[in-house]
């Protein structure tokens, strides 16, 4: 990861505001020291407590709310419900609007009613129950894989993964906008890392042909869709390069599957690849499947190994049974309908052309389903994210760390729900409260005159 991130507001907002106070003290009442370790004991000492302090310092002083953690009074798809205001929604992953489906959502009831609430421990311990082998079945089916391991958590599933098959004399490389959990799995490995640029397959070869001796085990880490900018890598090339160099490739198919393809099968179906030349395939079902958790599809030696001996399966508890139901009812829903990924694609790609059009900056994104919005500026960001969420959109800002701060976005998701209207409206708004706000610059000078 980019070890210049830096988290909060823009460096020049950060000073400019600084500036306007003078001071930036905070009045909370000092800690009893009858001990001398005694404000080791107070959290609020804590350095992330701190930074995340002044960051809502800064914010009021320019009259900015915080976007996060906003109350959904009900099912968060196309449209939402926050408070007593409906508004439209960009900040949902329900990619083809399968999340409260009446099949989708009578398969959980289903499951419930015959398995119970919860696996009660894990499956090592409880034992297996038939709709988590079937949902593993049919996914590792749609991978052309021997096998499949279902897990609990999307984030855990790519570090027990990583964690569990590379070891110190291993190397893992890994694209250099990976998720977070690509980079921890790694880290904990104990394996050396590194990052390769963007989607530069070139770069990694060039980068194994003097690193590859030096190991054991190579593992090669990309995504199907990147989260962040909504663009794909070649998929061929990174084959190419994993085969030239005796290494694994992993590709995380967290955003990807449901989006990408045809009948969105994902990432090898866009490429046009056999699905077999990847070694594994990481998913999540808190996307196209409405569901909570992750996937590994592979060999069966790899599934083994990871269900019995990968600490994020063996000592989490299984995948609740009605969770696991109403992805496998998701993912036969989607096999069954490639017209919702068709109605996906057409409203990823208008929203893409006309933000465009509208001289908005969406950087790499090839309009399935991720579009960003790039600002530059993180203040701008939060700045148009509260000026549009007063016009009844709703939609996050994505600021540092997640995002180096000269790339700070607006992140909007597309969904197959919403429809043409919604989505010129949408870049109506957002292209006329662009050019009222301007720069960071011109918000700070705002706060001084008020």
């Amino acid at each position: 990861m980019n070890k210049t991130r830096q988290a909060g507001l823009s460096l020049n907002a950060r000073k400019a505001l600084q500036n306007i106070v003078g001071r930036l003290q905070v009045n909370d009442p000092a800690p009893d020291l009858a001990s001398p370790f005694a404000a080791q004991t107070d959290f609020s000492t804590l350095p992330a407590f701190t930074e995340l302090r002044m960051q809502r310092s800064m914010a009021d002083l320019v009259d900015l709310e915080n976007p996060f953690f906003r109350v959904h009074e009900r099912r968060a798809g196309a449209t939402t419900q926050i408070e007593t205001r409906v508004l439209s929604n960009y900040s949902s992953y329900d990619y083809l609007g399968l999340n409260g489906h009446k099949e989708v959502a009578d398969a959980a009831k289903e499951a419930i009613d015959h398995y119970g609430i919860s696996a009660s421990a894990s499956r090592v311990v409880a034992g297996e129950r038939p709709i988590h082998r079937a949902l593993e079945n049919k996914l590792a089916e749609l991978y052309g894989q021997e096998a499949c391991a279902v897990f609990v958590s999307g984030h855990a599933t790519n570090i027990a993964t990583i964690s569990t098959i590379m070891g110190p004399k291993d190397l893992v490389l890994y694209d250099s906008l990976a998720h977070n959990s690509i980079v921890t799995g790694a880290m904990y490995s104990g394996a050396e890392r590194r990052a390769f640029p963007h989607n530069d397959a070139a770069a990694l070869d060039k980068m194994l042909t003097s690193l590859r001796p030096r190991y054991k085990r190579v593992l090669i880490v990309i995504e199907g869709l990147y989260s962040m900018d909504g663009d794909v890598p070649d998929l061929a090339a990174f084959i190419a390069v994993k085969q030239r160099h005796a290494a694994w490739l992993m590709v995380d198919e967290a955003h990807g599957l449901g989006v990408l393809g045809k009948k969105g099968h994902g990432l090898h179906e866009y490429a046009g690849v056999d699905p077999r030349e990847v070694d594994i395939w990481m998913g999540t079902l808190s996307k196209t499947l409405s569901g909570c958790g992750g996937y590994i599809a592979g060999c069966s030696p790899l599934v083994e190994i990871l269900k019995c001996t990968a600490g994020g399966f063996v000592y989490s508890v299984g995948m609740p049974p009605a969770i696991a139901a109403a992805s496998l009812k998701a993912l036969e829903i989607m096999l069954r309908e490639p017209e919702r990924v068709e109605r996906l694609r057409r409203n990823g790609i208008l929203f893409r052309d006309l933000a465009k059009e509208a001289g908005l900056d969406t950087g790499l994104s090839l309009g399935f389903a991720v579009v960003p919005i790039i600002l530059q500026d993180s203040l701008v960001a939060v700045a148009l994210g509260q000026k549009l969420f007063e016009r009844g959109i709703n939609v996050q800002p994505i600021i540092p760390p997640a995002v180096p701060e000269k790339s700070s976005r607006l992140r909007f998701f597309i969904t197959a729900d919403h429809d043409e209207a919604q989505i010129r409206e949408t870049i109506a708004h957002i292209a006329a409260e662009r050019d009222a706000i301007g720069d960071g610059r011109a918000i700070v000078s705002r706060a001084k005159r008020s």
